[in-house]
């Protein structure tokens, strides 16, 4: 364990970017000029540098947290919520409620980040937190980072928007063809041309925020003036007090799906933890990145809202599925430029989201196979041949690349909100159970930052609600996407339970049957990447 001492001055000094090696080095390792490397699980409260070098300035991880936060969502989603909310005003309060979710959310990715600064996110929190048993939160993160850790959603996006721009009947070869190949094209620029990349994005979510900017404004024309859209009617009769809560719909158990997509809307506030090897000054940069990124994405969702309320009639927006957006575009400008130029742009947005997560789910796998638990693990841990986690992105594309190729058209995109959404409430709720935790078994720790109790509390308690609402029926008996209310719980509930089944055979029972052990040796790669490698020794 690293003296309290070695914290205190790890913690407190500028974590500027050392030398690019991987290994994690303690001032207690240096014996007559020889470095011990070692990757003890107490060394995550050291910083980081990976061999391609700290390439994230303040701007770059703010793209990484807006981009993130503001992808395909807040255009494809807002008819669904309404449909489940009843009303406008419910609708706005939901995404409202969820600013306040991810506010919890980011307060605990706050104290964990500055206090264990490291690339990989809730896989290094949740290692650090739950060691005993072995292995078993590191399995549990490694199997749902593989299997839920796909982009798939704002590909199909991508697709929906480009079709319907250039005005081509979507079928579903045409739609996952341009799904797929966006995911490609973004595979290869961010493992072939790592700078290239980080630029590309960069511009892809300055667009986005001016693209939203612009929507926001139009809506606000639209009402300031009066303006009359085709077959639309005036924006104060809806936005009227008794307009705006007319038909709300308070049933938990419908409500809950729209909760999970106004959450989905806000996930990723804490994508920059995932990367914090490459951030310059991540501890003072993540500090002041994530709140605000969410505060943008808060005013401008609520802005956005405002817009499509004034100018698409309620009832068209209620059954506009996932064009919501190219039906405001197209009322405001025509058809012509409506339904052609923005959906482009949207496409682009969707596009932008992509990379980004793309970027980070690809070095929490990296950092997953650098622990030991992916197959080939040497391959998928070095950053050969171009300076990039290639392997990272081989296993973030091939999952991605089967949820969009083999499911059929329809209820698809919103059933795979859910199913994302699910199993990560119990990985929040074991991160913000596991702050309390280190706040009672770790005083020592240096903490640059605190979160306050009662938003870790609140967050708790929301987790505990949306674990538990799928099992409440709606009045039908139905979900909104066409399957069993409950299916996207019972998936994601299967998936953690096919981990737990992993962790106890590969860690406990077989090696119980035949008389071994599973040891972590360290091991360094030619690149300059120290991995774990998970060896089997024999019991005496």
């Amino acid at each position: 364990m690293i003296p309290t001492a070695s914290l205190d001055h790890a913690a407190t000094q500028p974590l500027l970017s050392p030398s690019p090696s991987s290994s994690s080095i303690t001032p207690s390792d240096e014996t007559e000029g020889q470095i011990k490397l070692t990757r003890h699980i107490e060394d995550t409260v050291l910083p980081e540098t990976l061999p391609q070098g700290r390439n994230l300035s303040w701007s770059s991880a703010y793209i990484l947290v807006i981009s993130r936060v503001i992808g395909s969502g807040i255009f494809a989603t807002p008819g669904s919520i309404v449909a489940s909310a009843g009303s406008v005003g419910l609708a706005m309060l939901l995404w409202v409620g969820g600013a306040l979710i991810a506010a919890c959310a980011m307060v605990v990715g706050l104290e964990y980040g500055c206090m264990l600064p490291r690339s990989g996110g809730d896989k290094v929190y949740l290692e650090f937190t739950y060691q005993h048993p072995r292995f078993f939160a590191s399995t549990l993160i490694a199997v749902q980072a593989v299997l839920l850790g796909f982009t798939a959603s704002n590909c199909i996006v991508f697709g929906e928007y480009v079709l319907f721009a250039l005005r081509i009947e979507p079928s579903e070869f045409s739609q996952k063809a341009l799904a797929l190949g966006l995911l490609t094209a973004i595979t290869i620029v961010h493992g072939c041309f790592l700078k290239t990349g980080i630029r590309i994005q960069n511009l892809l979510g300055w667009v986005k925020v001016g693209l939203m900017l612009f929507m926001a404004l139009t809506g606000l024309y639209v009402v300031l003036f009066r303006v009359r859209t085709p077959e639309g009617q005036p924006a104060e009769q809806i936005l009227s007090w008794d307009g705006l809560w007319k038909d709300s719909n308070w049933g938990w158990g419908t409500l809950s799906t729209a909760v999970f997509k106004v959450s989905y809307s806000y996930a990723g506030i804490q994508n920059v933890n995932n990367v914090l090897n490459e951030v310059k000054n991540p501890v003072r940069t993540l500090k002041t990145v994530a709140p605000a990124a969410l505060l943008t994405a808060c005013l401008l969702y609520l802005l956005v809202n405002f817009a499509y309320f004034s100018v698409v009639p309620l009832a068209e927006v209620k059954q506009s599925g996932e064009l919501i957006a190219a039906l405001f575009f197209e009322r405001v400008f025509g058809k012509s430029f409506g339904r052609t130029v923005l959906p482009l742009a949207i496409a682009v947005s969707a596009a932008g989201n992509v990379m980004v997560v793309t970027f980070t789910l690809a070095r929490v796998n990296q950092e997953i196979a650098r622990q030991g638990f992916l197959p080939f693990s040497r391959l998928f841990s070095s950053s050969k041949p171009f300076g990039a986690p290639m392997g990272g992105l081989i296993v973030h594309y091939i999952p991605s690349l089967l949820v969009i190729a083999i499911p059929p058209r329809g209820d698809v995109y919103n059933f795979i909100l859910d199913v994302e959404g699910y199993p990560g409430q119990f990985a929040a709720l074991a991160t913000s159970f596991g702050l309390l935790l280190l706040r009672k078994k770790r005083p020592d720790l240096q903490r640059p930052y605190k979160a306050w109790l009662p938003a870790v509390w609140l967050r708790i308690a929301i987790c505990l609600a949306l674990v538990a609402a799928p099992f409440f029926p709606p009045k039908d008996g139905k979900a909104d996407v066409g399957f069993f209310y409950a299916t996207y719980a019972i998936v994601g509930i299967g998936i953690i339970s096919f981990a737990i089944l992993y962790w106890y055979l590969a860690f406990v029972a077989i090696p119980r049957w035949y008389g071994y052990r599973v040891e972590e040796e360290t091991e360094v790669l030619s690149d300059g990447t120290s991995i774990t490698r998970l060896v089997n020794v024999k019991n005496e």
